[in-house]
């Protein structure tokens, strides 16, 4: 006995496992944006490596823009099938060597980091950011928040000096009109400084917004701010 088949049944089967894929792939909140302090990654016990270009500049410097959900978990690798392709992004890596330096040890030129933070954040975002306009809404919000400059013009200045820990949030909310994240570390003498900055964006990469949730940044009240 000859058994039919309802192709429409499969087609339905298709969607619904494509949509879930969708679904699991690219359903975020919003992006954490978040830069560092070079200084506080180097003044660790495992030090750092500047990059194949040489020393970065005495600035910021982005991290990742990574999706994240509402209640403080997130997703990541979200698709193997689109990996890092440096060719791609060929016309930002003059602005990613200053602008997103890597400091991992050893020396590398980057490529590394960038690929790591593509693969793991990055495709998480495929639904509103190809690859290069991931890379390029992260080095536009760079340019749109100068956090050194934000923190000096409020005399907070990296100078191996001590701040309160509220006052940079205050100096950053003033300025930008959001309250931030901050993350710290610890330097060998086991001293707080200041290490990370967490800003909001909303999911379209686009607009600043209050954070939905703030990481646990593991600081004391009051922190200390290295020279690099």
């Amino acid at each position: 006995m000859e058994m039919k088949f309802d192709s429409s049944i499969l087609v339905k089967l298709l969607f619904l496992q494509c949509l879930s894929v969708i679904c699991a792939a690219q359903d975020f909140d919003f992006f954490y944006f978040v830069q560092q302090w070079p200084g506080s990654y180097c003044d660790t016990k495992q030090s750092c490596c500047y990059p194949t270009t040489g020393k970065p500049p005495a600035d910021f410097g982005i991290h990742g823009l990574w999706p994240n959900y509402k209640d403080g978990s997130y997703p990541s690798n979200c698709d193997s099938s689109n990996s890092y392709d440096q060719s791609k992004i060929s016309d930002l890596i003059s602005r990613m060597q200053k602008d997103w330096a890597t400091l991992a040890c050893p020396s590398n030129s980057g490529s590394n980091f960038w690929s790591h933070e593509w693969d793991k954040h990055g495709t998480c975002s495929e639904s509103v950011l190809d690859q290069h306009s991931y890379f390029k809404t992260a080095l536009n919000l760079k340019s749109k928040i100068d956090l050194l400059q934000i923190l000096q013009s409020a005399g907070i200045n990296p100078d191996d000096g001590f701040y309160s820990l509220s006052s940079i949030q205050k100096a950053i909310r003033n300025a930008i009109g959001y309250t931030p994240g901050i993350q710290c570390n610890v330097d060998e003498s086991g001293n707080n400084q200041l290490y990370q900055i967490y800003i909001c964006v909303d999911n379209s990469g686009s607009n600043l917004i209050q954070c939905p949730v703030l990481p646990n940044g593991k600081c004391a009240s009051t922190v200390e701010f290295p020279s690099f």
